[in-house]
């Protein structure tokens, strides 16, 4: 079976290792703080064969170099980034796949966030790796995307097996919260989730990994084409309430 080891790194990022034991391989997804990886890989006893990227951000790209020279691991990451992404083997786009021993993972885009922001869906393990595209309550601030592409982006997501794991890339669920109450105020499920986000942060609990069935209940920026939602962010279209609800959370 599949294991995933997950960790803080820098002020609020979380790392993944991902080991397959029946090949020894194992896969770091990002490499936001490279000592630390490397460290707690030592501790599992696993050997970083592979890196994952996402995204180009440095937080999520900038300890390839280190890893790849400890390590000699194999880099792989998106194509449309790689001018901008250190130590790359591979690059690949939507509708590649990538392998960890016996495991296959689907590259999907979900550009937005950044251009050519990609995440890796393990259909056999029920998780996706999905970066800073979406959050738990949140997605990703467009820095670089429009709100047509970064919604359409979110299709994607929500077209996975409403059992998936997903796995993003920080610890911003408590203040997403906050937002998604202040976005969506009548929706009871996202009250019992939010009460729950603060018990688990009151006890220094993660709240990574989340489930996409509860994000598709909760989520504001994935139910931008609620229509109660598109009555109060005042949107004619699902992507003019998505493009609504960003900025809104942006001033928030």
């Amino acid at each position: 079976m599949l294991q995933i080891h997950q960790f803080p790194c820098l002020s609020d990022n979380y790392g993944f290792l991902v080991h397959d034991p029946e090949s020894g391989e194992t896969a770091c997804i990002d490499t936001p703080e490279a000592l630390v990886i490397l460290r707690e890989a030592a501790a599992k006893g696993w050997t970083i064969t592979q890196i994952w990227n996402t995204h180009w951000h440095p937080d999520h790209a900038g300890g390839n170099e280190a890893i790849k020279a400890a390590t000699g691991c194999r880099v792989t990451a998106p194509a449309a980034e790689a001018s901008r992404i250190p130590a790359i083997d591979r690059s690949v786009g939507a509708g590649d796949t990538v392998t960890l021993g016996n495991y296959e993972a689907e590259v999907i885009d979900v550009g937005g966030h950044t251009m050519g922001h990609i995440a890796y869906h393990m259909p056999r393990a029920g998780v996706a790796f999905v970066g800073d595209s979406v959050f738990a309550l949140g997605c990703g601030r467009m820095f670089e995307g429009d709100p047509k592409q970064f919604w359409t982006s979110l299709q994607r997501i929500k077209a996975l097996p409403e059992e998936t794991r997903l796995y993003c890339a920080h610890e911003y669920t408590a203040a997403n919260a906050k937002f998604a109450l202040h976005a969506d105020p009548a929706n009871d499920a996202l009250k019992r989730y939010a009460a729950e986000i603060t018990a688990k942060r009151d006890r220094d609990e993660p709240t990574v990994p989340t489930v996409l069935s509860r994000e598709l209940a909760t989520n504001p920026f994935l139910r931008a084409d609620d229509p109660v939602l598109m009555e109060i962010w005042g949107g004619n279209t699902p992507h003019e309430t998505f493009a609504a609800l960003r900025a809104g959370k942006d001033g928030f």
